[in-house]
């Protein structure tokens, strides 16, 4: 949303509004990214990613399951857990991100 607000000709309220946020909220997340305290995604729709983090040990995951349907994807963000089970395609995990941040964004 700060980078959406930041766009050339772009309205805060017009943005808050859209995001259904608060235009304040904005404001204030602009004033952290201003001053380094917010980090804006790279710009030109870079890749990024997130680090991997497996609570198994490493002998454990490397071990392929028997079963497809034993693989669980956990999706921990801004306090939300999501856990997907199963073989997601890319469209679900999509979904399950698209989720995560429209409700957690304000």
């Amino acid at each position: 949303m700060v980078a959406d607000s930041l766009e050339p000709g772009a309205i805060v309220t017009d943005v808050a509004r859209r995001h259904g946020c608060r235009p304040q909220q904005v404001h204030d997340w602009r004033r952290r990214a201003r001053s380094g305290q917010l980090v804006l995604p790279a710009a030109g729709g870079a890749l990024s990613f997130v680090p991997l983090v497996s609570e198994s040990s490493p002998s454990v995951a490397a071990a392929p399951s028997g079963s497809p349907e034993a693989a669980v994807v956990t999706v921990e963000l801004h306090g939300a857990r999501v856990e997907v089970r199963g073989t997601p395609g890319l469209a679900v995990l999509s979904d399950v991100f698209v989720a995560l941040r429209r409700t957690r964004s304000c």
